[in-house]
């Protein structure tokens, strides 16, 4: 196996005072295999993949507990299944419960474990306090810190997401495998919450010790968008590609930002033919979540600036027709709901709410079905209203919960897509009590982003309709 010779057998774990309970340093070497790649957002074909290195692993050692968790964490942090719906993966999480209490484990891998457990049952801020409790002991646990991060981002727990780096940062040393990714998961914390010039200072730093790191670049595609800096968005982008390209979990995440600042320009065909080379491919070869909600936030916001899109949402729609009843994430559901909507697929959206309903109803210990009553249900119906042609039911829906659609999760980047649907449907309203709404939004707007053209039109439409 000589290409895992560079990767940490059982006695380098031990020295990192991270030990592993297996006596396999094959499975101790694909464990830092999959670790990798999880953390360079990359499919490595040397090491045969994650999906490869993960069926060795299992191979390797089938009672490996941190080999069970995280092979099934990988599955559970991808949003694309869940336990309810998958009993494969259902049977997974079991098994794994049951062989870690069949050996002794360290404290650690028990969080983990644990951790990974919760998470399934859709409590995720409680999973999110076990991976805490590892770095609390253990700041240089790689796995807890990028199971936490994303978790946190999926509860749109910004502070949170860099905090939790903040606090394990300086225990990162130059000689610690992986350490200058460390520098851009921070530094996207940071960027989130709007420092952006110590964001982009981090992410050039990881950026120096490692070009292909196609987190940092993504952290500083934000850093444009979210000054409208769109000049330097598109040349930093074209400059920087191939050296992210091939980075094959994240590239299309990185050309969506580079067709954003397209639309922000009102440049709608160039934007187009990046959708149709990179990012519709990307979500008809893998049909990973982070793609689905690409395709679908694209062709929305196009469609919201008056573009044809001819059959495009008919080729999304199979993809995120299988997910209508999953309700993993909320920020997911609205996604699928798009295609649908946009599709004309009367039956999946019916689906796709009704089920999302009655999960709201028993919601258990589920964050995401808790918060779906209050939130994520107003925004789907807001959606829908706004296919029927009702702005003024969308202000309704929409309007009280605006502050509150940063709990689904997502970038602030992301969820910009409900801003401007919330202005769209302003600009459009009949009613005399939503007549200022479109004004006071677009004010906003250019206040916290001054020199967006997007934001240029938008005023520009609303002169036109005397709303200005």
């Amino acid at each position: 196996m000589a290409a895992l010779a560079p990767l940490r057998d059982c006695q380098a774990w031990k020295d990192a005072r991270l030990p592993l309970s297996t006596t396999s340093n094959e499975a101790c070497k694909l464990f830092d295999a999959t670790l990798t790649q999880y953390v360079k957002w990359t499919n490595d074909k040397s090491l045969g993949g994650i999906e490869g290195c993960l069926s060795k692993l299992k191979a390797a050692d089938p009672t490996f507990a941190m080999g069970h968790a995280i092979s099934n964490g990988l599955v559970l942090i991808g949003t694309g299944s869940s336990v309810k719906l998958d009993k494969e993966l259902d049977l997974a999480v079991k098994t794994m419960v049951e062989t870690s209490r069949t050996q002794p484990l360290t404290r650690r891998e028990q969080l983990h474990v644990s951790a990974v457990e919760t998470f399934a049952k859709g409590n995720f801020p409680k999973a999110c306090e076990l991976w805490e409790q590892i770095l609390q002991d253990h700041p240089t646990d790689m796995l807890a810190l990028k199971f936490s991060h994303d978790a946190y981002f999926y509860l749109g727990y910004q502070e949170q997401m860099r905090d939790s780096v903040a606090r394990i940062y300086p225990f990162w040393t130059p000689d610690i495998p992986l350490s200058s990714y460390v520098k851009g998961i921070y530094s996207f914390g940071l960027m989130e919450t709007n420092f952006y010039d110590q964001a982009k200072k981090l992410a050039r730093e990881a950026l120096s010790m490692n070009p292909t790191d196609a987190w940092s670049v993504h952290t500083i595609a934000h850093i444009h968008e979210m000054k409208a800096e769109i000049k330097d968005g598109l040349e930093f982008m074209q400059h920087s590609e191939a050296q992210w390209k091939d980075s094959d979990m994240l590239a299309c995440h990185n050309y969506w930002h580079w067709a954003l600042y397209l639309i922000e320009k009102g440049e709608y065909e160039a934007a187009l033919t990046i959708y149709d080379t990179h990012i519709l491919p990307s979500l008809q070869a893998g049909g990973g979540m982070l793609d689905v909600v690409d395709s679908c936030s694209m062709l929305y916001r196009l469609q919201m600036e008056g573009v044809s899109l001819g059959q495009r949402w008919q080729d999304v729609l199979p993809v995120t027709q299988k997910h209508s009843r999953d309700h993993v994430l909320l920020f997911n559901d609205a996604h699928f709901l798009m295609a649908s909507l946009g599709a004309h697929d009367t039956q999946t959206t019916q689906e796709l709410l009704t089920t999302l309903r009655d999960a709201s109803e028993s919601p258990g210990e589920n964050c995401q079905h808790l918060l779906a009553r209050d939130v994520g249900l107003p925004l789907c119906q807001a959606l829908v209203e706004v296919e029927a042609g009702n702005p003024d039911r969308v202000l309704e829906l929409l309007l009280p919960i605006r502050y509150r659609i940063v709990q689904l999760g997502g970038s602030n980047a992301q969820r910009d897509v409900f801003n401007q649907l919330l202005i769209h449907a302003a600009l459009n309203c009949t009613s005399s009590v939503h007549k200022n709404v479109a004004r006071s939004l677009l004010m906003e707007r250019d206040a916290l982003k001054p020199n967006s053209p997007l934001t240029e039109r938008l005023i520009r439409k609303a002169t036109s309709v005397h709303l200005m």
